[in-house]
C-alpha cells in the first residue's frame, strides 16, 4: 500500500512522540516518589520536572485512571498508588549490589558505632535502600528506606556523581536544577561539593541533611565500572572531628572496595 510523503514523516515522528510523553510520565512518577507517603502537591510537580501545568495535570489524572497514582483526600497531595508496588512483585529479587554490601554494612556499623546508609543512583536521582543503626547512645536518622532524592541533594548523591567523569556530572546536576530549591541547595554549590569530593576520594559534608550533623560517604562501582551507589556514615558533629573523619573515611573507603569486590558482574 502506498503513502504519501506526509503520512510517512507523520508515521516516522509516532515513536519519538510516543517515547516523549513517556518520559514525561516517568518524570512525573519520580518526582511523586521524592514526596514519599506526604505527597507532592501538583505545583512542585510543575516546578520539578519543567513541565507546563496542563500537561503535568493531565499526565497525573491519566496516571490516576490508570491506578499508578493517587490524589490525598486529606491534603489535595498526589502519591504513588498502591498498584506500583503490585506491578513490583512480579520482580521481587533484591538487587545484587545490596545482597553483597549487606554483611558489610552490618559489620562496619557494629565496628563504628553510628548509623549507616547504602544508597543506589536510579536515573537522576538517589535511592535509600538500606540503613544499619548503631550503638553510639545518639544515632543520626536522617533518611528512611525508600527515599529518593535529586542526585546532589545528599551526601550519597555528591559522591556518586563525583566518581563520574566531570561532564557526564555537570549534565546530570543541570537537569537536577530546578529541583534544588526545595532542598535549599543551587548548582553551584553542588558543582563545588563534587569538585571537592572528587579531590579528596570520598565526600565529606560538613553540614548534614539535619541540623548538627555530618556525613560522610564513599562512591561503589559496578563491576564494568560504573558509579552506582554510595556507602554514609552520619553522626553528631562531635562524633566527626578532623581526626576521626580521616579514620572513617579510611573504613568506608575500605568497605566500598569489598562490596565492589563482592558484586557479581550481572550487577552491572
Amino acid at each position: 500500500m502506498r503513502m504519501t510523503n506526509g503520512r510517512l514523516r507523520a508515521r516516522g515522528h509516532e515513536p519519538l512522540q510516543g517515547g516523549q510523553a513517556i518520559r514525561r510520565a516517568l518524570a512525573v512518577l519520580r518526582t511523586l516518589a521524592v514526596g514519599g507517603e506526604r505527597g507532592v502537591p501538583l505545583a512542585e510537580v510543575v516546578q520539578a520536572t519543567s513541565l507546563a501545568r496542563p500537561t503535568v495535570h493531565r499526565i497525573v489524572h491519566v496516571l490516576i485512571e490508570e491506578g499508578i497514582v493517587e490524589r490525598s483526600d486529606r491534603t489535595g497531595n498526589y502519591v504513588v498508588g498502591r498498584q506500583v508496588p503490585e506491578l513490583a512483585l512480579a520482580r521481587p529479587s533484591r538487587s545484587p549490589l545490596l545482597i553483597a554490601a549487606e554483611p558489610h554494612l552490618a559489620a562496619v556499623s557494629a565496628q563504628l558505632g553510628d548509623t549507616l546508609f547504602l544508597t543506589l543512583r536510579t536515573g537522576l536521582d538517589t535511592l535509600c535502600v538500606a540503613r544499619r543503626i548503631g550503638s553510639y547512645p545518639i544515632q543520626v536518622l536522617s533518611i528512611e528506606v525508600g527515599v529518593r532524592r535529586p542526585l546532589g541533594v545528599s551526601s550519597a548523591g555528591v559522591a556518586i556523581l563525583a566518581a563520574m567523569p566531570a561532564p557526564e556530572a555537570r549534565k546530570i546536576v543541570l537537569a537536577n536544577e530546578t529541583r534544588f530549591g526545595a532542598y535549599r541547595t543551587d548548582t553551584a554549590t553542588v558543582l563545588g561539593q563534587i569538585q571537592l569530593a572528587r579531590r579528596r576520594g570520598y565526600n565529606l559534608r560538613d553540614v548534614g541533611l539535619v541540623q548538627g550533623t555530618k556525613s560522610l560517604s564513599a562512591w561503589i562501582r559496578t563491576p564494568d565500572g560504573q558509579p552506582a551507589a554510595a556507602i554514609t556514615l552520619s553522626a553528631i558533629r562531635n562524633r566527626l572531628s578532623p581526626r576521626r573523619a580521616i579514620e572513617v573515611a579510611d573504613v568506608l573507603l575500605a568497605t566500598a572496595r569489598a562490596i565492589e569486590a563482592a558484586t557479581p558482574r550481572e550487577a552491572s
